[in-house]
């Protein structure tokens, strides 16, 4: 079928503004994920009232991040940055003792231009903790992009990967300092290095970590196992290696909770690939190590700024892959990744139609229904081709920031999407313009508008259902078994419709609209 220039995608810039939520509201999911982390936000007040209300902290609860609130004497440059800052730290290091402070930069210390990046340095040194810079300030960026900056910066901190080379010259060494018999010369050579070295026990993993290998013998080391038959030996060693990691190391970088890196690792373990890391770690001591042979691949569309930060900086190679979003995502993110790596994927053609059959009575609700991103956090391109795999109308793709390289992927499979789905491809508006958006809400009458908290209650007012899309920011909506989740968020003002169209509440607000 040949594609005509009306079945292609067409991309629009509108007002130039972000119509977001804040981008400092990362502080939220960030600490939570970093556990042993402490994250400063230096702003006004207006920050504060922010954050205390959009996260919604109890009283009593004690989250690791804070305010520095700026008063006119700092916004006027009378007061010492240097010392107020390092007053803040040292209380947070005598409270709390970090691995990591974070300090966020917001729209004030922009306009103000507080040299945050010349400061952290000297008061890294100076405290003692490792202080990371980043900006999230709603002049430059959107919602989601606050994590992004966040993590670009803390790519900076990842060790660098030793290359193979210097692996491969320890054990030569090692060979060369013993004078070993042939036959256990070749074994430790042809068990592939430092790998199969680590294998053969724990203890010799920390003498050869520290580069002290002459007081281990391979000898030794067998008499304690004599019981093991040559045979039975060979085929340990084969389990051994078909374990480790036949392919270059890979780092996957987003933040995610928990439970749902863990569901994307085994997904990719069941292919026979091992993930190495992840950026952001569970805690900062345990950043990934990153370098020339280190393949990365991000599992979100909003990070392109890391992105550009791991092959610039860190040499890493990116995989460009559609992100784990809904069943077709997330089968299309590991077939790439296997792809990459010469590996024949098995199985997910029969897990992503069996997730499929699981989701059969949310599909047959959102069926022929349409629906109208407004835009706010960046995932609306990898929702809008989900919801059309769903049988969903997608009338038009608002998105605050698009970097057409880093979601190539996810643009081809959309636009994939709907041809095999026989639907129109939707318009996508960067940076729309809501006074047009809403006058084009008005005119198409969609189902279901997804949309920042500011626009939620006017359309309701004017009988249009809607979804706040921060709510897509806050759940577990990647990989296959969270699909459900996705689709519970979609449907549920489609559902509390249903139940009030016996009361006739539905027409009562249309005709007053």
């Amino acid at each position: 079928m040949s594609k005509t220039l009306s079945d292609a995608l067409v991309f629009e810039c509108e007002t130039g503004n972000y119509h977001t939520f804040c981008p400092i509201s990362c502080v939220a999911w960030l600490y939570q994920k970093i556990e042993d982390s402490f994250f400063l936000v230096i702003g006004t007040k207006t920050c504060g009232y922010f954050l205390q209300n959009a996260l919604g902290v109890m009283i009593f609860a004690e989250p690791r991040y804070a305010m520095a609130e700026l008063e006119e004497g700092d916004i006027s440059a009378q007061l010492n940055d240097y010392k107020e800052l390092k007053r803040l730290c040292l209380q947070i290091k005598q409270d709390r003792n970090p691995s990591v402070i974070v300090w966020i930069g917001t729209c004030t210390t922009e306009i103000i231009k507080m040299d945050l990046e010349g400061i952290a340095p000297r008061l890294e040194s100076e405290i003692g903790i490792p202080i990371v810079v980043a900006r999230a300030n709603g002049l430059d960026y959107a919602f989601t992009q606050g994590e992004d900056t966040v993590l670009a910066a803390m790519a900076h901190r990842c060790k660098q990967k030793e290359s193979n080379n210097k692996t491969e010259t320890i054990v030569d060494k090692f060979v060369e300092s013993k004078e070993l018999k042939s036959s256990e010369s070749s074994f430790l050579k042809t068990q592939g290095g430092e790998a199969s070295l680590r294998t053969m026990s724990q203890g010799f993993s920390n003498i050869l970590a520290q580069q002290n290998l002459l007081n281990f013998t391979p000898k030794s080391f067998l008499e304690k196992n004599n019981t093991i038959s040559v045979e039975t030996e060979t085929k340990t060693n084969k389990s051994l290696l078909k374990k480790e990691k036949n392919h270059p190391p890979l780092v996957l970088f987003g933040s995610l909770p928990s439970t749902v890196t863990t569901q994307l690792t085994l997904e990719l373990e069941k292919q026979g690939i091992t993930v190495s890391g992840w950026l952001p770690s569970q805690r900062y001591t345990d950043l990934p190590s990153l370098g020339e042979d280190v393949y990365v691949c991000g599992v979100n569309p909003f990070l392109s700024r890391t992105a550009t930060t791991l092959m610039r900086r860190q040499k890493c190679k990116l995989i460009g892959a559609p992100f784990p979003i809904g069943p077709d995502g997330t089968r299309a993110w590991i077939e790439k990744i296997c792809s990459v790596f010469g590996i024949q994927p098995q199985g997910l053609e029969e897990r992503e139609s069996n997730i499929w059959k699981s989701l059969t009575e949310y599909l047959t609700l959102v069926e022929g229904k349409s629906v109208f991103f407004m835009g706010d956090n960046l995932l609306e391109v990898s929702l809008a081709r989900f919801l059309i795999r769903c049988g969903m109308i997608v009338y038009e793709i608002g998105i605050p920031y698009m970097d057409k390289r880093f979601q190539a992927a996810e643009l081809s499979l959309l636009e994939k999407t709907c041809l095999e789905m026989n639907v129109p491809m939707p318009r996508i508006v960067e940076k729309p313009d809501n006074y047009n958006q809403i006058q084009r809400i008005r005119e198409l009458q969609p189902d279901l508008a997804i949309t920042g908290m500011a626009h939620a209650n006017p359309l309701e007012a004017r009988g249009i259902s809607t979804k706040w899309s921060v709510e897509f920011t806050f759940a577990q909506i990647h990989g296959f078994t969270n699909s459900r989740d996705i689709l519970e968020l979609v449907t549920r003002p489609l559902r509390r419709n249903q139940s009030l169209q016996g009361l006739g509440w539905t027409q009562l607000v249309k005709q007053n609209g």
